[in-house]
């Protein structure tokens, strides 16, 4: 009979780790009561193929233009455990070549995870961070896998190292400001206007507002101090800016020969910059003036209209207006001191939406005519980006489940006016004896308007006190009907005295 050696060896697929172990011992065992008389014969039992490592890219050349895109990929197959039927868990390792993972960043991957990646973004900050390499220098780099078996014992599993190179970039700043005589802080660093950055390409950075003649550059941060990183002017391109690391290079910088209202866009990857003058006034406030507003025709103390803090375009300005005229100042103090807006047309009707600007006493003076039929309180919003205004009635609405039309924001329950005074009468928790209501200045989306909101939250029906809330902002208060409260109610609100009354019948 043959001699026969036994010799286990992987093969994947055909019994469990468990029964394999046990078939391989017993083979083993079996062998060594066979007769060795004859000529050795091999017999191979296979356990799992070695774990395998395999990275998507051995040449990184990154680029903060794709920053948020996947960069590498590093795959590894499941290994083997050797027979035992142990588990096995992951452990990734990275280092800069020739380092022999002695200053190795660890990544403890787990169980069943066989995929580590990186995007542009978290690559170029790791190789930065963790190994110092400098800003375009290309350097090499390598990845191994350990396979932890958990049966004690028994040796690892491990890939072989794979290697693959990386050229970081630096990135360029998140935050950027502008200073300068010319803008509104002048040069107080510490007060710099602030830029917007674009959310799809965060290198863009853009400020639209006023500016005056003068001179301004950019800094990265408010700090007060001129030792800080800069980026000015291109003395050889009116379209290029010139980064100034750490207040170094020429303090070259923008001048501005006329003041207006100006959009900026910088790029900071393509080291460009575009200067826009827009059309329209340039305007830091509007005010009203007119025997048809609150203000009369004071010219020294006009009533201010509120600017957007989120577009300093836009100037709102609400209140009653009587019968009698208005127009619309940009300046308090006297008649002729400067621009006014004014409509295109004498005793202009309120539902025109444009405007022209005239200077001082050059009129023509054309004003915007208030009727008896016409008057009423309003909300007056200026676009001086576009030339245009709209004057619209302010109407109220009842919204919520203790009110007659429920929670329906495109159809809810007006309130009456007349002089100066809205006015709800009718049915509260009809429908749901212990519902909730509050007050809208709008219907048609939950976010498009103003609220009348109470002053604190399931506020009483004996509380009348409240606040005005913008859009979504909140804070979302409503009134609460109690046990024993549906009935019917009158409530009455005057907006300009801010009073707020709520009776039940």
């Amino acid at each position: 009979m043959k001699n026969k050696k036994y010799k286990i060896q992987p093969v994947r697929n055909i019994l469990s780790s468990g029964s394999q172990f046990l078939l391989g011992a017993l083979l083993l065992c079996a062998g060594f009561f066979l007769n060795s008389c004859q000529k050795e014969e091999e017999i191979v039992i296979s356990m799992g193929e070695p774990i395998a490592l395999s990275v998507s890219d051995s040449i990184l050349v990154l680029s903060q233009k794709q920053a948020e895109s996947n960069a590498l990929n590093i795959n590894w197959t499941r290994g083997t455990n050797r027979g035992t039927g142990s588990s096995m868990a992951y452990t990734l390792e990275i280092d800069k070549a020739g380092n022999n993972f002695s200053s190795a960043k660890s990544y403890a991957m787990g169980k069943g995870v066989f995929e580590k990646s990186f995007t542009v973004r978290s690559l170029n900050q790791l190789v930065r961070e963790e190994w110092a390499i400098a800003d375009g220098v290309t350097s090499s780099f390598e990845a191994r896998v350990f396979a932890d078996i958990t049966m004690e014992g028994v040796d690892d599993d491990t890939t072989e190292v794979k290697t693959f190179s990386v050229t970081p970039y630096k990135p360029v700043s998140e935050v950027l400001y502008v200073v300068g005589d010319a803008t509104p802080a002048g040069w107080n660093i510490a007060g710099a206007t602030q830029l917007t950055a674009l959310s799809s390409t965060p290198w863009v950075f853009i400020y639209q507002g006023q500016l005056s003649s003068g001179n301004f550059k950019f800094a990265v941060s408010q700090e007060d101090c001129w030792c800080q990183d800069f980026y000015t002017k291109d003395p050889d391109s009116e379209g290029t800016i010139v980064y100034n690391e750490g207040g170094s290079g020429d303090d070259i910088q923008w001048n501005l020969e006329e003041g207006g209202n100006y959009k900026l866009t910088v790029n900071l990857l393509d080291l460009t910059i575009q200067i826009d003058k827009l059309e329209g006034a340039a305007y830091s406030n509007l005010y009203i003036v007119g025997d048809a507003s609150p203000s009369g025709w004071n010219i020294g103390d006009p009533e201010a209209f509120t600017k957007n803090p989120d577009d300093p375009f836009i100037f709102t300005y609400e209140a009653h207006l009587t019968p009698g005229d208005f127009k619309i100042s940009t300046f308090a103090g006297d008649w002729c001191d400067g621009d006014w807006l004014n409509p295109s047309q004498a005793d202009q009707v309120l539902t025109a939406t444009d405007f022209i600007v005239t200077t001082g006493c050059d009129g023509p003076d054309n004003k915007w005519r208030v009727t008896a039929e016409t008057a009423g309180r309003y909300k007056i919003t200026v676009n001086l980006f576009n030339s245009t205004i709209k004057i619209v009635p302010v109407n109220l609405y009842l919204v919520g489940d203790g009110g007659p039309n429920g929670w329906n924001i495109n159809n809810p329950e007006p309130l009456a006016f007349a002089d100066g005074v809205y006015t709800f009468t009718g049915e509260l928790g009809a429908d749901n004896p212990t519902g909730e209501f509050k007050i809208a200045k709008f219907k048609g989306d939950w976010c498009d308007g103003d609220w009348i909101n109470p002053a604190s939250p399931n506020q009483s029906l004996t509380n009348s006190s409240f606040i005005v809330t913008k859009g979504c902002d909140g804070p979302d208060n409503k009134w609460k009907l109690q046990d024993g409260d549906a009935g019917t109610y009158v409530i009455t609100i005057n907006l300009d005295t801010e009073e707020m009354t709520i009776t039940k019948q």
